[in-house]
C-alpha cells in the first residue's frame, strides 16, 4: 500500500509513521509533505497514492484548500487534534477521522477499514471523483452530514428547514426543529445550495421556501416571515430586499 502523509510537526509524522509500520511492515511511504503547497505541488506531479494520512492545521493554512487546487482520488483518513472539522473532512473524499493522540487501535480499526474498501475503491472511486470533478460547479449540494450524538446523519436538505447564524455558529434546523452546528459560514453555505430552493433573506437566515407559512406587512416597508418549525424572534426582510424576495417567492 502506498501512502503520503501530510504532517506539519516532525514528532507526529515520525510517531504516525512508526505505527503504520508497526501495524502494516509493507507499507511504502511515498512522502511526509509539511505545508499546503508542498502537498499541492506533489499531488500536482504524482500520480495519487492509495491513500492519505493528513492533518488539517498546517502552518500555512488549512489542508481542505488542497482539495480546491488539486483533484484527489483517492480516499482519505485525517489526523487533527480538533474535532471541528470532522464535518468537511467527510465532504472531501474522508474514510476516518482521528483525534490526535492517535491510539495504536483506532488506527488499527482505520486501516481495517480501509482493507475493506479497497475493493470498491478500486472499481469505483475514479470513476466516482471522475464524476465529482466534472459536475463541479454545475449541481447544487443535495444533503448535508450532520452530527447527531455519536452518530453521523447525512440529511436531505428537502428535510432542512432554514440555516441561521449566531455568535459566530452557524445552526442548521430541520423540519422537526433539531438543531445541528455546521462549520461553514452562511455565505459558504448559500453558494452551495440551490437558489430555487433556498433564500437568504437576511444576514442572519437562510431558509427553504418550504418552511415559509406566512408572510406579512410590517412596519417601513419590511416584510415579517413566519416559519415552520417556528423560531422566537421576528424574521425581517428589509425594504431593499423585499421586491427580489416577492419575485423569488412567486416563481
Amino acid at each position: 500500500m502506498k501512502i503520503i502523509i501530510i504532517e506539519d510537526e516532525k514528532p507526529a509524522a515520525e510517531k504516525l509513521l512508526k505505527a503504520l509500520q508497526k501495524i502494516k511492515p509493507d507499507i511504502d511511504t511515498l512522502a511526509i509533505l509539511k505545508t499546503v503547497n508542498d502537498s499541492v505541488n506533489w499531488l500536482r506531479g504524482n500520480p495519487n497514492p492509495d491513500l492519505i494520512f493528513m492533518d488539517i492545521e498546517l502552518t500555512d493554512g488549512s489542508s481542505l484548500s488542497i482539495f480546491d487546487q488539486v483533484p484527489i482520488k483517492c480516499p482519505v483518513i485525517f489526523t487533527t487534534a480538533y474535532d471541528e472539522y470532522w464535518q468537511a473532512a467527510f465532504e472531501h473524499c474522508s474514510i476516518d477521522y482521528l483525534l490526535k493522540p492517535i491510539r495504536e487501535e483506532k488506527l488499527q480499526l482505520a486501516l481495517s477499514k480501509y482493507d475493506k474498501l479497497k475493493l470498491f475503491f478500486a472499481d469505483h472511486f475514479q470513476q466516482l471523483s471522475e464524476y465529482t470533478e466534472h459536475n463541479q460547479g454545475s449541481s447544487y449540494k443535495n444533503r448535508f452530514l450532520v452530527k447527531r450524538g455519536k452518530d453521523f446523519v447525512s440529511l436531505p436538505c428537502s428535510d432542512i428547514a432554514f440555516f441561521y447564524a449566531a455568535h459566530k455558529l452557524v445552526c442548521l434546523v430541520d423540519n422537526k426543529g433539531q438543531k445541528y452546528i455546521l462549520d461553514n459560514s452562511l455565505a459558504d453555505i448559500e453558494k452551495q445550495l440551490d437558489p430555487a430552493m433556498f433564500y437568504r433573506v437576511n444576514r442572519k437566515y437562510l431558509i427553504n421556501i418550504n418552511a415559509i407559512i406566512r408572510m406579512k406587512s410590517y412596519p417601513k416597508s419590511k416584510l415579517q416571515i413566519e416559519t415552520a418549525p417556528p423560531v422566537s424572534e421576528e424574521i425581517l426582510v428589509s425594504q431593499e430586499n423585499v421586491m427580489a424576495f416577492k419575485a423569488w417567492m412567486g416563481k
